[in-house]
């Protein structure tokens, strides 16, 4: 490891602190005037479309719950800023000795953090039943056969005209029973 070279760091904070974390570290550094050693941090956070009661809402989701990323050179001086820098519980480490994050795994997260669509989370699984509550088939009762939740979309297999039959549909126009 180069001391010279910029890395990118994972440091622990208290779960749920990570944005104040954030911004006092980067206070700190300014503060101290340590741009050159420390050049950003980063909560990984994306963005997750939540289907609840037939509501649809975006909200925003910790990729690493309680964890934040810092870009870097180690030196005392900037181990210093990180580890005093208040809900700062430690790097992580080895032996004591901070760990550099691989190339890899940096552009993993990053793309993980700049995806366009939001990923979706649905509430139900195959083979549950559920309840149509928009469209034609109001008030029918069904089970999930497949969620395309990419899409969407989930479809449900209904008794119409007393056979099963799969009807694809939007996933706010189905509820849990």
């Amino acid at each position: 490891m180069d001391e010279n070279e910029s890395q990118w760091f994972v440091i622990h904070t208290y779960s749920g602190r990570e944005e104040q974390v954030k911004k006092n570290l980067e206070q700190r550094v300014k503060l101290i005037d340590s741009e050159g050693e420390i050049s950003q941090v980063v909560v990984p956070t994306e963005e997750e479309v939540q289907v609840k009661s037939g509501q649809k809402r975006t909200v925003t989701k910790m990729i690493l719950p309680g964890y934040i990323l810092v870009q870097m050179k180690i030196s005392g001086q900037s181990l210093n800023i990180v580890l005093n820098t208040p809900g700062v519980t430690g790097f992580v480490s080895s032996g004591g000795k901070p760990i550099p994050l691989g190339e890899e795994e940096v552009g993993r997260i990053r793309k993980q953090m700049e995806a366009e669509t939001p990923t979706i989370k649905v509430g139900f699984k195959p083979g549950q039943s559920v309840r149509v509550v928009d469209g034609p088939f109001i008030d029918f009762v069904g089970t999930v056969d497949e969620i395309g939740a990419d899409k969407g979309k989930v479809k449900v297999l209904l008794s119409l005209f007393g056979r099963e039959t799969p009807v694809e549909l939007e996933l706010l126009q189905v509820e849990k029973l």
